[in-house]
């Protein structure tokens, strides 16, 4: 295969000239600018592989993203390699653009994107899917991956939403599965490789052939899918050396990779503007609706000392005041206390740092906890509680009693804190109107918990309609209708009356029906998102742009039935379009975990029980790391490390238990 090497355009070609002009005709023309602090002008050259790794939504919400800004650092420290960000342009520059005849382009060095050898997506959401294609054809390059050649950038895609690759398969040439950092080089070097012999007997196809045996990565093409009637029988390779299962990648040890050194600071206001730091990866809690937390697993913690210095560092370099401690449970992190503390008490900050803990366990935010994020200017906390009956969280694995909330917001406003934001979600497996309106109920109750310290106390609730993703077990779920969504989004509504303290903002569940198509479709899907892209559906993740009509249409046109994808129950035996991606943990686990949340029986958090042979550790070669056999007194919260890879005493662990968290 002869990759575009730099030969075919001067590594000084720059479109600016022609994008310039046009900047005066579009709203925020600082979206296409570039010129971010902590931003590198990245020198191309014939013996480099050029990334183009780009975010499927606008400068302001792409921009924040963690994962293309690690990726480029990492991939331009290589010798090898060179990385430039692109993002989708808003509907009035992208017009002015094809009226113009100008490509899609980088933001560093504004070249056109089809000069790259490989223009990457990170997928963060289904409803982007639309935005993909958009891309891909405003880079002037073929939509369909059948009908691009040796002269065409190959396309890659990873991300949470990419974990059910198939309703993209006839779009993107290469998926990757799990964690980045690794694998990218492992792909710069087998381009590098052929781009090096550029001998024309060796064709798109062969370097795809040869992409698909590194682990991690998945090649559609390179697997057949065989159909009985509507169902999928068969999901097989096409040769003999391409792999029958597809194994995600996973970073052992983050300590290794501290990255982004150098985050970027906007010249425009975007979304989450301010510091972020990771604090660890993956969750051991075990939410069955939690896709997130069952792909990224095992749970692999930042050292302390790590996040200390890219916190102190970042806000001297970037001047930002505001600091985010990522992960998918930050007060889960066993070192939050000292980090925290460390930060506030910091002589460097003068009290100015707001400390911001997204989406916290109720039953891991202390007094304690409070108290130290306090001391630094507060903006507002959120808590996840998920469900509105302990019967339901058991359903959904969400161990937190309604104690357990109240005792949290009345930690924060007993500190000072005046609001509060409480995630739920609505259409959950058995979900009845008395779940339903419970919500409402949580709300008010937290607002007089409030009202006891300040007259300002208020609750904004968040309320998304539930949709089912693939390696979950909600997987095999029947999600709501769009009809019985709204329902309960009206209850939710009427359960709060004239409340003026809480607050509802609610997913459309026209949005949530399609995300649910999206999430859980095959590649027959892929005809009706490029039906809905042709038809003008892009950005249909905005509310202003979503259109219901054309993805009614396409469905029709392809003679597809929405609700046989989205709202049917799946069965056990049933062949599902993922089947041979394997993200970690075995299916007879995740049937099982199903199983066990219809009867309402959950399972405790595997750092303090014995081993539920999920396979997320045995899969990599990973012992099992247990800081404590017990949880202290008094909560589940440990004072030790989590289940975390390379530290702490490693523990072999087999079997399914036998105490409370062990299945019936």
């Amino acid at each position: 295969m002869t990759l575009r090497s730099a030969t075919d355009a001067s590594p000084t070609d720059s479109l600016w000239s022609r994008i310039e002009p046009l900047l005066m005709r579009v709203q925020k023309p600082a979206r296409y600018i570039g010129c971010e602090l902590g931003s590198a002008t990245p020198e191309h050259s014939a013996g480099k592989i050029s990334w183009f790794i780009a975010y499927p939504d606008t400068y302001e919400v792409g921009l924040p993203n963690q994962g293309i800004q690690i990726l480029c650092e990492i991939l331009n420290e290589r010798e090898d390699a060179v990385a430039e960000r692109g993002y989708v342009p808003w509907t009035d520059m992208t017009a002015q653009m094809r009226s113009n005849r100008v490509p899609l382009f980088s933001l560093e060095t504004h070249r056109a994107a089809a000069s790259f050898d490989i223009i990457a997506f990170n997928l963060a959401a289904e409803l982007v899917y639309t935005n993909v294609l958009e891309a891909v054809d405003l880079a002037g390059v073929p939509v369909r991956n059948e009908d691009r050649d040796e002269t065409h950038p190959i396309v890659m895609a990873g991300g949470h939403a990419a974990y059910n690759p198939e309703p993209l398969a006839d779009y993107v040439d290469v998926f990757v599965m799990g964690d980045g950092e690794e694998v990218v080089g492992d792909i710069t070097m087998a381009l590098r490789g052929w781009k090096a012999i550029g001998k024309p007997q060796y064709s798109r196809e062969d370097v795809l052939r040869d992409l698909s045996k590194i682990q991690g990565v998945y090649v559609p093409s390179m697997y057949e899918v065989t159909y009985d009637g509507v169902d999928i029988i068969a999901v097989d390779p096409c040769h003999a050396d391409v792999p029958e299962m597809v194994l995600k990648r996973t970073v052992a040890d983050l300590g290794e990779w501290p990255y982004p050194k150098q985050q970027l600071v906007p010249l425009t206001e975007v979304v989450h503007d301010r510091l972020n730091v990771e604090v660890f990866r993956g969750c051991t809690r075990g939410c069955r609706f939690c896709q997130a937390g069952m792909i990224t697993r095992p749970v692999r913690e930042r050292p302390v000392d790590q996040v200390r210095t890219m916190i102190q560092d970042g806000l001297m370099r970037t001047g930002y005041d505001e600091v985010s401690l990522t992960s998918l449970s930050t007060a889960d992190f066993s070192g939050i206390d000292q980090v925290v503390g460390d930060t506030v008490a910091d002589p460097l900050n003068c009290g100015q740092v707001s400390i911001s803990l997204p989406s916290l366990r109720v039953d891991a935010f202390t007094v304690g906890l409070a108290a130290q994020v306090s001391n630094a200017r507060r903006s507002g906390l959120t808590f996840a509680p998920e469900a509105g009956t302990w019967r339901m969280r058991q359903v959904i694995n969400k161990l937190i009693g309604d104690d357990d909330l109240f005792d949290a917001v009345e930690s924060a406003y007993s500190q000072g804190w005046q609001r509060m934001k409480l995630y739920f979600l609505t259409g959950l497996p058995s979900e009845m109107d008395d779940d339903t309106t419970a919500i409402a109920d949580l709300a008010k109750r937290c607002v007089e918990i409030g009202e006891q310290y300040t007259q300002k106390a208020s609750v904004t609730l968040s309320l998304g309609g539930f949709v089912p993703k693939a390696h979950t077990p909600f997987q095999w779920f029947g999600q709501n209708d769009q009809s019985e969504l709204s329902r309960k989004i009206e209850l939710v509504r009427g359960a709060i009356g004239r409340n003026r303290r809480v607050q509802l903002k609610w997913h459309d569940s026209r949005a949530s029906l399609i995300e649910g198509l999206a999430s859980r479709g095959d590649r027959r899907i892929g005809r009706v998102i490029e039906r809905v892209w042709r038809a003008g559906g892009v950005f249909q993740e905005w509310g202003e742009h979503f259109n219901l009509q054309l993805w009614t249409e396409a469905m029709e046109a392809e003679g597809l039935s929405l609700d046989w994808y989205v709202t049917r129950h799946r069965h056990q035996d049933e062949v599902l379009p993922w089947e041979h991606i394997h993200a970690g943990l075995h299916k007879d686990f995740l049937w099982q975990d199903w199983q066990d949340s219809i009867v309402g029986h959950g399972l405790e958090d595997c750092r303090w029980t014995p081993c539920y042979d999920c396979g997320a550790c045995t899969e990599y070669g990973v012992e099992h790391i247990v800081a404590s056999p017990v949880p202290p007194a008094g909560g589940s919260q440990g004072t030790g490390q989590d289940l975390t890879i390379g530290t702490s005493v490693p523990v072999m662990l087999s079997g399914r238990p036998a105490s409370t968290g062990a299945r019936a």
